[in-house]
């Protein structure tokens, strides 16, 4: 049955089986310059869900942007049931310098749910709740690893949520991982409210990354797909089922010096197993980084200049790391290649 009303935001009405960008004023800068929140809506012609994909909640992490720039173009969402609510840019003004956080030194994803009378980043983190994740039942929020780090596709869950649980296992990202809710987090004030929420973590800040880019398009489809969004045509098929990791670590940089990684993003560890080394300039000394447990490697660092204490590899711990594994090169070989107007 079509939908008989349109969706209101913003001061708009989307009709059914229509599309439009609305501009939520935020601010201005100090050379009056406005600052708006921009959410593409897709409205379809038939009833369904609500769901918000949201990135660059942390300015520096563009790959977000690009998945939702991709998505918006998937022949999938022209017959759409149900509406999106798509903002590729939250965060404006880290954005635009480049930073992770606002002009007030803050993080917008520790300020949620913020208010409307509070700093620039709570007054942020209030628009985007009342303007786009209230008005949902469901969300996907992309992010990256930070600057000169890079995270494999990953999901990660609130623990014991049994829709999200459901709904990552469509996604199909290699590794999932349990999670739990941060204060001020997106995630924490929007289950609060009832609505769930996937985080999806993959690449680095201030880069784009092709493995992460396809792996975020084709797991947002799949998920609407579950969701009875979207037909099956043009959605890519999971070809290996998500590896579940209740518990990660970081191994750190025993001393400070020039560092070799010998591992990747997506690969199996064991116990013993030598990920890299650090030596002084001279190669006089040198301490090799040895893990301790069976895992999957899930995000690294990209330096080669290291001080003692520094997070160098993150593992996923599980005793299917090689399947894990298996899942990145399966991904890649799944996930359809763009043509290369679709990329630039």
């Amino acid at each position: 049955m079509p939908h008989t009303s349109a969706f209101e935001i913003g001061g708009q009405a989307i009709a059914p089986g229509s599309r439009a960008t609305v501009d939520i004023p935020v601010s201005t800068l100090p050379d009056q310059t406005p600052v708006a929140l921009s959410i593409h809506v897709i409205h379809g012609r038939r009833p369904g869900p609500v769901m918000f994909v949201s990135a660059a909640v942390h300015g520096d992490e563009v790959i977000g942007v690009e998945i939702v720039r991709r998505l918006l173009r998937a022949s999938p969402l022209r017959a759409m049931a149900g509406t999106l609510l798509a903002v590729p840019i939250v965060n404006t003004y880290g954005f635009l310098n480049h930073t992770r956080y606002l002009p007030d030194r803050r993080d917008l994803n520790r300020c949620f749910p913020g208010g409307s009378e509070g700093s620039m980043a709570s007054r942020l983190a209030d628009i985007f709740m009342r303007e786009v994740v209230l008005r949902a039942s469901v969300g996907i929020d992309l992010h990256s690893a930070a600057i000169h780090r890079t995270n494999l596709p990953q999901l990660r869950l609130s623990p014991g949520n049994a829709r999200l649980a459901e709904l990552g296992r469509a996604f199909a990202a290699p590794v999932m991982l349990s999670s739990k809710l941060r204060d001020g987090s997106l995630r924490m004030a929007a289950e609060s409210k009832g609505i769930d929420v996937l985080l999806y973590e993959a690449g680095e800040g201030l880069r784009f990354d092709e493995l992460a880019a396809r792996s975020g398009v084709s797991g947002i489809l799949r998920v609407m797909h579950a969701l009875g969004m979207v037909g099956q045509k043009g959605v890519p098929k999971a070809r290996h089922a998500s590896v579940f990791c209740d518990s990660s670590r970081w191994f750190r940089a025993p001393a400070g010096g020039l560092f070799r990684g010998y591992r990747a993003t997506g690969d199996a560890v064991e116990e013993g197993t030598v990920m890299g080394a650090i030596s002084d300039p001279f190669g006089e000394t040198e301490t090799e980084v040895v893990c301790d447990a069976p895992g999957i490697v899930i995000g690294r660092t990209n330096m080669p200049v290291v001080y003692e204490g520094e997070a160098l590899f993150h593992i996923a711990q599980t005793a299917r790391a090689e399947a894990a594994a298996d899942g990145v090169t399966a991904q890649l070989e799944a996930a359809p290649l763009f043509d290369e107007d679709e990329i630039i």
